[in-house]
């Protein structure tokens, strides 16, 4: 795996209990974080043995990804020793993993009852309960978690930030209007690239936009023309030029795209907004006087959501929406809401816009604004603000040269979530550690480097601790045909067959495996993409039914997927309807949970154009999941590049223990902490080395 990494590093407590099959019982500890609890130097009672057995059992069926397996394990070793704390604990995880959050958190709370766990088992219940529950207001303020400076101690880093483009391996692409370059800026403030455009250079960058297959498009105010670069910054061409016509400008700023590709240019000079096909040919322009709009005076912001335009004016202090055409409205906002109203994005959502030192929340619908966040009394011109994918708004401040990024109060507070997702120590002492990084709204935490994790077994700081890779760097994810053997769908076999030719046909690399969704869901295919270049529905074997089991597909989708590449995904090939008693096995919430606890992605490929029923909208809402229609303008060969893209918070690290395992016997404690800026989180877990 490839990566990208970055922060401080605190410690963490740790229980220590430890398990041994050996005659004599080990010395575990009598705090309340101690799990089976056994006087020193005794002969440990049959049914500690037979608990002990079991819990080794579970423990590394639970590193298989074996969940429903574990929890066996574990229910049979807490019969030997029923309320045992470190089983509990178990217990939940396992439930967790497999969806089952309410059980998960009984058990824990169960645990955390009898003193066990602390605050870092009671800031786990409190995070997956606020899950479960309904979002927290939108209207959240925000607070500074870091900033990166454009000096420092007297250096000069960058001069004049304007805006940011959020990379998918946690880097943020920055346009610095001050010292004509763009810099690639990581998590913790490195800046490791730095473009200045072609030979003549750039000309006053000021935003950016990246397009279709990675291709980043660059505004240049003074030079009065686009730059379109390649995805690693290097020019390619020009789009526009000076002047009043079709496709010219005169201090082109912002910029926006909507759902065919089409490029959205906010001309200042012109008081317009000029429009270019994905291919950089001039379409159209508007914004100019039109019955009772007065036209547009001041166009800055732009942002574009369900085909509808909204732009903001920095003469009239005003946001106006128009539709696809370029035709006004109405006023979102009346004039004279903001005093120098600028960047536009669109944000959970809603719009966001940079106003002088404010950062304001809009709503599409009805206009109501709040004020999310500030930068304070000193001298300040935010001109974007824009979601990163870390759940953080990413704000630049041209006035200051400063770049801030503000994260919601509970996050900072709370912390991140951390889990050990994997321990693998079969070449003990050499461990191999997984881990998986979340913030508590469950957005994968990305970006992170060596310097970001610090590990203990035992409390004591491991050796040789080597970073090894981030999921979010890997350019190739397996998938998983989900096709629906709904009797709805018997008429679209021809556009079933295209879903799946045209999907595979994108993949360079991964694993395709086809289930068929009937009464009974079956696995139907495993192998290469390239072997369904002439893949018919007709040879699923699976009939047509009245009646789909969509938890069971979706399980059985998901199971050989815990094992496959870092980046997975099930794509569901349906007419959008769901059978009645779809659900009836694991509940919507429980389905969406399996997936995002296992970092599986759910889109839907949709064969007609009715809407698709309620059902299948919270899965794809809750999962890292997008909805396409099989006819659409620009193909299907994008969604496996949209899966790929998805950011993923998994992260591999590799040291040297130097606990002693008493044969394989002894439960091998290890503690994990991660830092980010102002945020930590942390996790504990065990594993069992191999029997000797």
């Amino acid at each position: 795996m490839k990566l990208n990494l970055s922060a401080k590093k605190i410690a963490v407590l740790v229980f220590s209990v430890i398990f041994s099959g050996f005659v004599f019982a080990q010395t575990l500890t009598e705090n309340a974080n101690a799990g089976m609890k056994a006087s020193v130097d005794r002969i440990r009672t049959s049914d500690e043995g037979m608990a002990a057995q079991e819990f080794r059992r579970g423990v590394q069926s639970y590193y298989r990804g074996a969940y429903n397996e574990a929890v066996l394990q574990f229910e049979k070793a807490l019969s030997y020793l029923p309320n045992d704390n470190l089983i509990l604990d178990w217990l939940g995880k396992a439930n967790y993993k497999s969806g089952l959050e309410g059980l998960s958190l009984s058990y824990w709370n169960n645990a955390l009852e009898n003193g066990y766990g602390g605050l870092l088992l009671a800031n786990k219940i409190e995070i997956v309960q606020n899950r479960r529950a309904t979002d927290v207001s939108a209207d959240a303020k925000l607070s500074e978690a870091g900033s990166f400076s454009g000096n420092y101690d007297g250096n000069f880093i960058f001069a004049g930030p304007t805006a940011i483009l959020p990379n998918s391996d946690g880097t943020y692409w920055v346009v610095s209007t001050g010292s004509n370059e763009l810099f690639l800026i990581n998590q913790n403030g490195f800046i490791s690239s730095r473009v200045t455009g072609p030979v003549n250079g750039f000309d006053r960058p000021f935003d950016l936009l990246r397009l279709s297959g990675g291709k980043i498009l660059v505004s240049e105010s003074l030079g009065d023309r686009l730059a379109l670069l390649d995805k690693n910054g290097h020019f390619e061409k020009y789009i526009g030029e000076r002047g009043r016509g079709n496709g010219q400008f005169v201090g082109p700023q912002y910029l926006a795209t909507d759902s065919n590709e089409n490029i959205f240019v906010t001309d200042y000079g012109n008081r317009r907004v000029v429009v270019f096909d994905f291919e950089g040919n001039a379409l159209f322009t508007f914004g100019k006087k039109e019955g009772a709009f007065k036209g547009l005076k001041g166009p800055t912001g732009i942002a574009i959501y369900n085909d509808v335009i909204y732009v903001a004016d920095d003469q009239t202090g005003n946001i106006v929406e128009f539709d696809k055409s370029g035709n006004y409205i109405r006023d979102l906002v009346k004039q004279n809401t903001f005093k120098k109203p600028e960047g536009l994005k669109i944000w959970n959502d809603a719009l966001v816009l940079c106003d002088s030192n404010k950062i304001f929340r809009i709503d599409m619908e009805t206009g109501s604004l709040s004020e999310i966040a500030g930068t304070g009394n000193a001298p300040s011109r935010c001109t974007q603000a824009v979601p990163d994918l870390n759940g953080n708004l990413v704000v630049c401040d041209y006035k200051a040269s400063e770049i801030y990024i503000m994260s919601e109060i509970s996050e900072l507070v709370g912390g991140m979530f951390v889990q050990v997702e994997s321990v693998n120590a079969d070449n003990f002492p050499q461990v191999t550690l997984e881990l998986r990084v979340e913030n508590r709204r469950r957005n994968p935490v990305v970006g992170l480097l060596e310097e970001n994790f610090f590990v203990t077994e035992n409390k004591n700081p491991v050796s040789n601790l080597k970073f090894i890779g981030a999921a979010s760097n890997n350019d190739y994810a397996d998938i998983t045909f989900v096709i629906d053997r709904n009797v709805d769908c018997e008429l679209y076999g021809e556009q079933i067959d295209l879903a799946v030719r045209e999907i595979c046909s994108s993949m360079a690399n991964g694993t395709v495996r086809i289930v068929s969704a009937g009464n009974v869901p079956v696995t139907e295919y495993s192998g290469s993409a390239q072997n369904n270049s002439n893949f018919t529905e007709k040879a699923l074997k699976t009939k047509y039914s009245t009646y789909v089991p969509l938890d069971l597909a979706m399980r059985l989708s998901a199971n050989d997927l815990i094992n496959s590449a870092k980046k997975r995904s099930i794509i569901y090939i349906t007419n959008g309807s769901v059978t009645p008693g779809a659900f009836e096995h694991y509940s919507l919430s429980e389905t969406a949970a399996y997936l995002n606890n296992n970092s599986i992605g759910l889109s839907v490929v949709q064969l007609s154009q009715k809407a698709v029923d309620n059902e299948l909208n919270y899965l794809i809402e809750n999962t890292q999941g997008e909805l396409y229609y099989v006819y659409r303008p620009q193909g299907l060969s994008s969604v496996i590049v949209d899966i790929i893209d998805n950011p993923s918070g998994i992260y591999q690290l590799t040291y040297t223990s130097n606990l002693k395992t008493n044969f394989g016997e002894a439960y091998l404690p290890v503690e994990a902490e991660v830092y980010l800026l102002n945020r930590s989180g942390r996790d504990e877990s065990g594993y069992f080395a191999p029997l000797e």
